[in-house]
C-alpha cells in the first residue's frame, strides 16, 4: 500500500522538533514497532527449522488469531494488544485455522455483536484451540456461563496480554479484570506507548479518555468501561508525535464520549486539540469522534475555530438517538432535541460545508408513532449524509430492558421506514465533477481504487 503522505513531506526534519526523540532513542523503540503483520512475516529471516513447533508450551512459539467486534477504541485496544504479543515473539496470523490461540475482542453495544462473540468461543472450543477474551463483554459479565473457565483480560489491563497468553498457553485460566487506579483516582487505561500492529499502517487510533459521564439507559458499555478517566494532554501529544514518526498521516481521536474529555483532570476538549493541531506535520489529518451534545454545547466557538483548520477534518460525529424529548429523557440523554439543533445549526453557520455524522434508535421502549415521525422529520430537514441506524437491542442489565418493549415488529418497520428514508436523498450530487485535494489512506476491498478522503471526511 502506498504511504500516500510521503510526496508532502520533503524532509524528516519538517516533523522533528528539539523535544523529539533523538535517532538513538528511536533505535531502542523500532524493535517494537510492527505497521503491519504481512510485512513482518515477509522480512523474517528463513529460520522455520529452528522454530520450536507450535504446539509447544513455551511461551512465544505459538501463532495467535485476533479478531475484534465493535468501535475504534476497541480496534485500537486490539492493535495494541497484537503489538505486545508480536513484540514479545508471537506470530500475528489471518488465518485463524492454523493459530493456537484466539483472542477474541468483543463489544457489548448489541445483541448480535455478542452473538458472534460468543459463537467464536464455541467454534474455537471445536476445534481445540486455546481461548483468551477481552473487550467489554467479558469486562461487564464475567460470570456468564460460556465463558466458564476461559481467561479474561480487561479493558484496562491490555497491557499484560502477554502474561495472559502465556499462562493460558500452559493450561491455565487467568482473569485480569481490575481498574488503574494512581493514588485511589481512576486512570485513563494502559499507556499509550505500548507497541502496536495497526490494521492500516497510515492510521493511528488514540483513545482519549475511557468511560463516560453519562448513564444511559440502554447502554451496556457503561458496565466495562465505567466512569470517565482521561489521558493527561502531555501523553496524548507524544503519542500522536510518535505516531507520525512511524509514518502515519492520519489520526482518530476517539473514546465514549471525546466532548467530555478532561472534565476529570481539570482541563478540556479544545484545550487538547489545540496542542494535537500543533503536532501535526502538513499534509496529515487529524479526525475527531463522537462526541454527545451536552458536552460540547459550552466550546462550540473554539470547536468551530478548531473544525476549520486545515488539517482537521471539517467533520463530527453527534449522536441524537431520538427527534423526541420523552424518549431522550427515558433514555436519560441529558439533553433535548433543541439542544442537539443548536449545536448542528450552529457548526453548519460557522464550519462551511462540515459533515455532521449521527446515530438514531429505532423502537426504544415506550417510543410511540408520533415519536418516531418526530425523528423522520429531523432527518429530512437535515438529510444528514452520514446516518447509522440501529434497532432498539434491549441489553441484559441495563434499565431499558425491563421497560415496556415496542413490539419486535414494529421495531423493525422503523428501521427499514428510516432506512429508506435515508437512502432516498443524495447528499453528494451537486458535488460530482468537483476538483478536490483528499488524502488517500487505503485501497478498496477489491484493489481496484484507492480510498481517500476530502477535507470533509467525504469518501472519495
Amino acid at each position: 500500500m502506498p504511504a500516500s503522505c510521503d510526496s508532502v513531506l520533503e524532509d524528516i526534519e519538517d516533523i522533528v522538533s528539539a523535544e523529539d526523540l533523538k535517532p538513538q532513542d528511536r533505535q531502542f523503540i523500532r524493535k517494537n514497532v510492527f505497521p503491519k503483520v504481512r510485512k513482518r512475516n515477509s522480512q523474517k529471516n528463513d529460520q522455520t527449522d529452528n522454530d520450536p513447533p507450535s504446539d509447544s508450551i513455551i511461551p512465544g512459539a505459538q501463532k495467535i488469531w485476533v479478531r475484534t467486534w465493535g468501535c475504534s477504541h476497541n480496534n485500537s485496544d486490539g492493535e495494541y494488544m497484537a503489538g505486545q504479543l508480536a513484540a514479545y515473539g508471537y506470530k500475528i496470523t489471518d488465518n485463524s485455522a492454523e493459530a493456537d490461540l484466539w483472542l477474541l475482542n468483543s463489544c457489548t453495544v448489541k445483541n448480535p455483536a455478542e452473538d458472534h462473540f460468543r459463537n467464536s468461543i464455541k467454534k474455537a472450543q471445536q476445534e481445540k484451540k486455546k481461548v483468551v477474551l477481552a473487550g467489554c463483554v467479558p469486562q461487564a459479565q464475567p460470570r456468564q456461563d460460556y465463558m466458564k473457565g476461559l481467561s479474561i483480560i480487561g479493558v484496562q489491563q491490555i497491557d499484560r496480554v502477554v502474561e495472559v497468553v502465556e499462562e493460558t498457553i500452559k493450561g491455565h485460566s487467568v482473569r485480569l479484570l481490575s481498574q488503574k487506579k494512581d493514588n485511589g483516582k481512576r486512570l485513563g487505561g494502559a499507556r499509550l506507548d505500548l507497541p502496536k500492529i495497526r490494521k492500516n499502517p497510515l492510521i493511528e487510533i488514540i483513545s482519549i479518555n475511557t468511560g463516560c459521564l453519562n448513564a444511559c439507559t440502554y447502554c451496556k458499555t457503561k458496565h466495562a468501561r465505567g466512569d470517565l478517566a482521561s489521558y493527561p494532554i502531555e501523553e496524548l501529544v507524544n503519542r500522536a508525535k510518535q505516531s507520525f514518526q512511524e509514518g502515519v498521516c492520519e489520526i482518530w481521536l476517539t473514546s465514549e464520549d471525546t466532548g467530555a474529555y478532561g472534565r476529570d483532570i481539570g482541563t478540556d476538549l479544545p484545550t487538547l486539540l489545540w496542542r494535537l493541531v500543533e503536532a501535526i506535520p502538513e499534509g496529515a489529518m487529524l479526525r475527531l469522534g463522537m462526541t454527545n451534545p451536552p458536552y460540547i454545547l459550552e466550546h462550540l466557538e473554539e470547536m468551530a475555530k478548531i473544525l476549520n483548520h486545515p488539517r482537521v477534518y471539517a467533520f463530527l460525529h453527534i449522536p441524537v438517538q431520538s427527534a423526541s424529548d420523552s424518549v431522550l429523557m427515558d433514555m436519560k440523554r441529558e439533553y433535548c432535541v433543541a439542544d442537539f439543533k443548536q449545536v448542528v445549526d450552529f457548526l453548519k453557520a460557522k464550519v462551511p460545508g462540515i459533515t455532521i455524522a449521527t446515530d438514531i434508535i429505532c423502537g426504544f421502549p415506550g417510543e410511540t408513532d408520533e415519536d418516531f415521525q418526530e425523528t423522520v422529520k429531523l432527518v429530512e430537514q437535515y438529510r444528514f449524509p452520514s446516518l447509522f441506524i440501529n434497532q432498539f437491542y434491549p441489553r441484559p442489565g441495563t434499565p431499558a430492558a425491563k421497560m415496556h418493549q415496542v413490539p419486535a415488529a414494529v421495531k423493525k418497520q422503523r428501521t427499514k421506514d428510516l432506512s429508506q428514508l435515508f437512502h432516498s436523498y443524495s447528499p453528494y450530487d451537486h458535488k460530482v465533477g468537483e476538483r478536490q485535494r483528499v488524502l488517500v489512506t487505503e485501497e478498496s476491498f477489491d484493489s481496484n481504487y484507492y480510498v481517500a478522503h476530502n477535507p470533509f471526511y467525504e469518501q472519495v
